[in-house]
């Protein structure tokens, strides 16, 4: 007969997983965005703070697992009801720990109807040394929608002095207005992530990279200011009613302080959400 011991030393090792879903609609009271429907369970909450005055409703989101390693997965729907507007962005920067060989999973969806407006403004994502993450954006706009999106990423601990000798990273967009795919993007980097972002037409060594996308009305409006806070390190263009920028930097820091400006040059002039301020 077999000791207990025994059962637990041939029974092969599971490890404990994190795993968070949320799906949250809005739509119009009285003329104004209310919250419609939420959902949530596992690590993903989602927090509403009171707006302040005129402003449009804020989803923050939280993963109170504290960060993402191999085998995690985390999911979020958000859906606008026609003409409303509102804004989506998380309680700080997410971390994508090392991994023991799969990769961390996050699918974000994103459903905005005829004459809606969303801000799609996740803080940066930082990925830690041995870090694995496959990362994908659905957007369906219908006509008139509009949204701002930024994905910001950070390749290592910048302030331990942190290289990235192995990881892997995929992170995939596909945007579609009225069913018709109007972008599709795909960013994979794996392995010794910092020789791979070392060469000049990579990132010449900066360790900081952010994508904005902006669909809407003229979009070719905001070029020549976008390319003035933008600067040396990226590049911004517009065509067929899309405006897509791609900066990088040699910190999270300097990246921020262009992403800040960038943002709120897109969004009209409205705030960023208190939560990415400084």
């Amino acid at each position: 007969m077999l000791a207990v011991e025994d059962l637990q030393s041939a029974a092969p090792m599971r490890m404990q997983r994190a795993q968070g879903q949320a799906s949250v609609s809005f739509r119009l009271r009285d003329g104004q965005t209310c919250l419609d429907r939420l959902f949530q369970e596992g690590c993903a909450k989602l927090r509403f703070p009171r707006p302040l005055g005129s402003d449009d409703p804020q989803a923050i989101l939280i993963n109170t697992a504290g960060g993402l390693t191999g085998g995690d997965s985390f999911a979020i729907d958000a859906n606008l009801a026609p003409h409303t507007n509102a804004c989506v962005t998380t309680q700080a920067c997410e971390r994508i720990y090392r991994s023991t060989g799969v990769d961390a999973v996050v699918t974000n969806r994103l459903r905005l109807s005829a004459g809606a407006r969303l801000a799609w403004l996740p803080q940066e994502t930082i990925l830690f040394d041995g870090g694995r993450l496959s990362r994908t954006l659905d957007v369906d706009l219908a006509d008139g929608a509009e949204l701002v999106a930024v994905e910001a990423v950070l390749f290592g601990r910048q302030a331990m002095g942190e290289t990235l000798h192995s990881g892997h990273l995929h992170d995939r967009w596909r945007v579609r207005r009225d069913g018709r795919l109007v972008f599709a993007d795909d960013l994979r980097v794996e392995g010794d992530i910092a020789s791979r972002l070392a060469p000049q037409p990579a990132m010449a060594g900066c360790s900081a990279m952010a994508t904005v996308l902006f669909t809407g009305p003229a979009p070719e409006r905001h070029l020549d200011a976008a390319r003035s806070i933008i600067g040396p390190n990226g590049g911004a263009s517009a065509w067929h009613g899309k405006f897509l920028a791609r900066l990088v930097e040699e910190t999270g820091l300097a990246l921020r302080r262009r992403l800040e400006p960038l943002l709120t040059l897109l969004m009209g002039g409205r705030a960023l959400p208190k939560v990415w301020q400084l």
